[in-house]
């Protein structure tokens, strides 16, 4: 396997430390959120930068299956909620949804297409395939 890209971040201070990375784009504190027991401060936390960077890729991979099937999908976005449950065991689990809107696609159906094809072919959908519970929607215009 020939690796392409490797992105450095380092956090002190876990969940109320701050985060940077290596080439200096992403330099902020975090903060623990209020439904975690946290203050909610201003800082970001984990499942906001996961979302950010699964929502992101995803896009990717759907604008890479859109071309491969020459569809335009107009001025789309992906919005990922990213969800911490506690389990009756007192373990910590991670669901996400992603929301695709693409109001380039009129058919449901190509639409439902491009969105399962992402799916299989975005990394963040491969390594949390079988570790987190994903929902995949379609957002429409009504």
């Amino acid at each position: 396997m020939k690796t392409l890209y490797t992105a450095k971040a380092t956090t002190t201070g876990g969940r109320k430390g701050h985060v940077k990375t290596e080439d200096g784009p992403i330099d902020m504190p975090l903060s623990m959120p209020k439904g975690l027991g946290g203050d909610g401060g201003d800082g970001v936390n984990p499942e906001q930068l996961f979302g950010s960077a699964y929502s992101a890729c995803f896009g990717g991979a759907l604008n890479l299956v859109a071309q491969q099937h020459k569809v335009d999908l107009g001025d789309y976005s992906v919005t990922a909620h990213i969800s911490i449950h506690k389990e009756d065991d007192g373990n910590l689990l991670l669901s996400a949804v992603l929301d695709s809107y693409m109001p380039g696609v009129s058919d449901i159906e190509t639409a439902e297409t491009l969105v399962n094809e992402a799916h299989e072919i975005c990394p963040f959908s491969r390594a949390t395939r079988d570790n987190i519970d994903v929902t995949l929607n379609v957002l429409r215009d009504e």
